[in-house]
């Protein structure tokens, strides 16, 4: 298996295919959501996705759902 670049990020496993605009929008789409988000209930930084619209928040501990891949 290839590594990804510096250039391509995440998306350097798709390698040559799909195009490059898609790629770089699903870039931009996991760098979004692998980041840690504010919590609606306590405030602070410190949810994080378990699946798809599934979060967690580590201070407070409330697993809800909501948006699928990243918060408002």
């Amino acid at each position: 298996m290839s590594s990804k670049s510096k250039k391509t990020k995440s998306a350097g496993r798709f390698g040559a295919r799909y195009g490059k605009r898609p790629r770089t929008y699903l870039v931009l789409v996991e760098e979004k959501q692998r980041k840690k988000q504010k919590c609606p209930f306590c405030g602070k930084l410190g949810v994080k996705r378990l699946s798809k619209g599934v979060w967690k928040c580590r201070k407070c501990g409330k697993k809800f759902a909501s948006d699928t891949y990243y918060l408002q």
